[in-house]
């Protein structure tokens, strides 16, 4: 029982008498003002606690053989599907038919309201300066005069329907899917699948192909929380004008990992952009390109959330600094105002 007093010296909260104790109007208003600022410093810090961060790891590229997706919403105002195609080429030189590609082309009125639909067949991977052997040659030229007939009547046809829909301002939205190889390439959108002589009927020179173009999306990927694609809604219209937009793109593999551990394996990409305006002489006729080459570094994203101990050090810290300063505030207003009243009993007095 001895050592009870010396233990009563240790504590930090001497507790004073009720009849002690006084309180004031000002107390009660700071307080009440302490009160309102450590709930809305707990929601704040609680919520801070709860939203999860990302860190981002970078690492060596180790992915082969699978495929690149890109994934392309975009609308051509001045021009009508019927002269659109797309072609991707690349640099591993293969050259077929891609089975596992899905585009669509939309038919837009002058006022950008679909009135129809196509699917895009006409999607090829190709290589750089394909050849063909003598052989091959002889079929093509002997297949070509068989039809020449047939083909003069469907040029007739192409120019015709394409005249029609330029007067009626038709344009074009060609959206999907194109998977291809994991390699440095390009993919365009123009008119360069029409024969050369049908073209230049339809549009009388190359300098008058409108290449103006909306990128609604375009992305090489699932997206993930955070991402900015920087082409999404760029908007590129010609007036009085043509000419070759290129778009020079590096792709920045990315891996998107959540707090459930689930990866969500996709791209991120950077861009500079570049128009060449078509001249007389140029020979080339205008074209929407997409070059893109892909970084060696691979970007890993985490989603972390913050320690719990973390969040009890910066609750204990906001709440026990209100309280003192609180304290301190009712201790400054209740001498200020107890000096006022003394002043005024003492001229009173007097």
């Amino acid at each position: 029982m001895a050592r009870i007093p010396s233990l009563k010296s240790l504590n930090a909260f001497p507790h004073a008498e009720e009849h002690l104790l006084k309180k004031t109007y000002s107390g009660a208003v700071v307080t009440i003002l302490g009160l309102i600022i450590m709930f809305t410093l707990f929601v704040h810090e609680l919520r801070f606690y709860l939203t999860t961060y990302t860190v981002h790891q970078m690492s060596v590229d180790l992915k082969r053989g699978e495929t690149l997706p890109i994934h392309i919403n975009m609308s051509f105002p001045s021009l009508p599907c019927e002269v659109l195609s797309v072609d991707a080429i690349d640099m591993s030189g293969k050259h077929e038919v891609d089975l596992h590609t899905n585009i669509w082309k939309l038919r837009l009125d002058r006022y950008g309201h679909i009135i129809g639909t196509e699917y895009l067949s006409d999607l090829v991977e190709k290589e750089h300066g394909v050849h063909h052997d003598h052989d091959h040659g002889h079929e093509h030229h002997d297949e070509q005069k068989k039809h020449e007939h047939t083909f003069n009547e469907d040029a007739e046809k192409t120019v015709k329907s394409v005249k029609q829909a330029l007067e009626n301002g038709e344009g074009c939205r060609v959206y999907g899917v194109l998977d291809v190889q994991r390699v440095a390439g390009n993919f365009h959108i123009s008119v360069h699948g029409l024969n050369i002589f049908v073209a230049e009927k339809i549009f009388e020179g190359s300098s008058n192909v409108n290449v103006s173009h909306v990128i609604h999306d375009l992305s090489f990927g699932p997206k993930y929380p955070g991402i900015h694609n920087p082409l999404d809604e760029t908007s590129r219209i010609l007036h009085g004008t043509s000419g070759t937009f290129k778009y020079y793109i590096k792709v920045v593999p990315t891996e998107y990992r959540y707090l459930s551990k689930k990866v969500l394996p996709t791209n991120q990409f950077s861009v500079t952009e570049y128009f060449l305006p078509i001249r007389p002489t140029d020979r080339a006729w205008p074209a929407v390109y997409f070059l893109y080459d892909l970084s060696p570094i691979t970007v890993t994203i985490k989603e972390e959330r913050r320690n719990f101990l973390h969040f009890l050090t910066r609750l204990c810290a906001v709440l026990g600094g209100t309280f003192a300063m609180t304290g301190m505030l009712d201790r400054w207003m209740y001498l200020l105002i107890e000096s006022v009243t003394n002043s005024k009993t003492r001229s009173v007095l007097r």
